[in-house]
């Protein structure tokens, strides 16, 4: 984000609120309640979203020397994510090729060689197939390539790991990635680290839990005891970024900045800026941090969250340990009450009260978000 745009999105919104005007859309629109509730339809989601759309697997820094590895859950998928020694990141099914189990039981740690448990055939951290017991005998002319770990596209961009749940595809990274590259070598993401993180379950639909996120329009309800004295009423913004959304999340200091003396605006110090980087992660930037939301849908009414707080690493350290901790709390126990309102939606959804939800003028970015999601399912 450059500078003259950083002006303008807190000029926008200073401006609306002296004006007594509210960042709206055309018109009202509303949501089929089977989106968030139909297994049917989280299936086609699971093929046309979760496995055809690049998403993030983790972050650069979790894979932090040649060896490391990580094994996740990723779209539905057991994933091995490596680091070769050549420095090179890599995404496989987590999957031994001979008979099907799983091929690394350890979430994380750093080796090259990966043998399985069942027969100990052994890949290294490039996927090559490199040792079979008793291969002569037992597996004469065995084709080794053909027996490589089964890879799957991957690129490190943003300090970000990119994968597509499909090893047939063949997916345009940059297309999927060039509207929020600006804004993303902005953010400076490869320069942070994990401070804290955690994950929960929760039995709520991964768009409820998107969408929770992406209108200020509870804040002053929903948050009254915690963040929502901190905000403005019922105002934010938000801009498409190809399939991306940025929205931004005012603080009530935004009415006090002087209007024509910029020089010492910082959108970071004035709002919340929030990135939802399409399908399913978000990343909320306020001063001195980065939360990252990561969402992975199980079923129609059951997605795993992973909330992370991302640090600057030269300030990763004991010292300030304590208060990465605090930052890390507050978010959680402000999402958590968002979290508990989606799972009384869910249950809400399935009771037939509402054959569709609706979007007011202030809740446009849920529209656009869901206009998404349908033209990839097209």
């Amino acid at each position: 984000m450059d500078r003259e745009l950083e002006i303008a999105l807190l000029e926008e919104l200073k401006g609306l609120k002296e004006n007594g005007h509210f960042f709206l859309d055309e018109a009202v629109q509303s949501s089929p309640v089977n989106r968030y509730s139909s297994s049917g339809r989280f299936d086609a989601e699971m093929k046309s979203v979760f496995r055809s759309v690049p998403v993030i697997a983790a972050h650069s820094s979790e894979l932090p020397e040649k060896g490391s590895f990580l094994t996740r859950r990723i779209s539905g998928l057991p994933m091995l994510l490596t680091r070769d020694r050549e420095g090179k990141v890599n995404a496989f099914l987590n999957v031994c090729r001979h008979r099907g189990a799983r091929l690394v039981d350890e979430t994380d740690g750093c080796k090259h060689a990966f043998s399985c448990p069942y027969h100990a055939w052994t890949w290294n951290s490039s996927g090559e197939l490199r040792g079979v017991p008793h291969e002569k005998p037992g597996f004469p002319g065995l084709d080794r390539a053909a027996h490589a770990l089964k890879r799957l596209p991957v690129t490190e961009r943003f300090g970000l790991v990119w994968l597509v749940a499909d090893a047939d595809a063949r997916p345009d990274f940059d297309a999927h990635l060039d509207p929020i590259a600006k804004d993303f070598a902005w953010l400076e993401m490869a320069d942070l680290g994990i401070a804290a993180s955690d994950t929960i379950v929760h039995a709520a639909n991964w768009k409820l839990l998107v969408e929770g996120g992406i209108e200020a329009y509870h804040f002053k309800v929903a948050h009254k005891e915690t963040i929502g004295p901190h905000f403005l009423d019922n105002l934010s913004s938000y801009e498409m970024l190809g399939p991306h959304m940025r929205s931004i999340l005012p603080r009530i200091s935004v009415t006090e900045l002087e209007t024509g003396s910029d020089s010492g605006w910082s959108i970071r110090d004035h709002a919340n800026v929030l990135y939802t980087v399409f399908p399913t992660n978000q990343f909320l930037l306020m001063q001195d941090h980065v939360a990252w939301i990561q969402l992975h849908p199980l079923a129609a009414g059951e997605t795993e969250i992973r909330m992370t707080t991302l640090a600057p690493r030269s300030q990763i350290t004991d010292d300030m340990a304590d208060h990465w901790r605090r930052n890390h709390k507050i978010t959680s126990v402000t999402l958590a009450e968002d979290f508990a309102i989606n799972e009384a939606v869910q249950t809400g959804l399935e009771s037939g009260a509402n054959s569709d939800l609706t979007f007011g003028r202030y809740e446009g970015a849920l529209h656009r978000f869901n206009e998404v999601v349908e033209a990839q399912l097209r």
